[in-house]
């Protein structure tokens, strides 16, 4: 069978927000296709298929901007847990 799925997860410096980043990994039998980072705020494709999407996504203001939303959204609310 065939695995696709991601993770989200958050890499804490300090619990300042500016010190925190986002990652969202997009992940295909095991091989990571692309990333997305709030430090670098946009996506890094490392196949042929994640560097075409990492693409077409860095195009869109909107959904990079939702993305860079998860920092607070997601990481901000889990800093108590680190």
């Amino acid at each position: 069978g065939y695995l696709y799925y991601n993770t989200d997860r958050c890499d804490f410096n300090s619990s300042d927000l500016k010190d925190i980043e986002f990652i969202r990994s997009l992940y295909f039998n095991k091989e990571e296709l692309v990333r997305f980072s709030s430090s670098l705020g946009k996506f890094v494709g490392y196949t042929e298929f994640g560097i075409k999407n990492a693409e077409r996504w860095n195009k869109d203001p909107s959904y990079l901007a939702q993305m860079n939303a998860q920092k607070e959204t997601y990481c901000k609310h889990n800093i108590d847990n680190a």
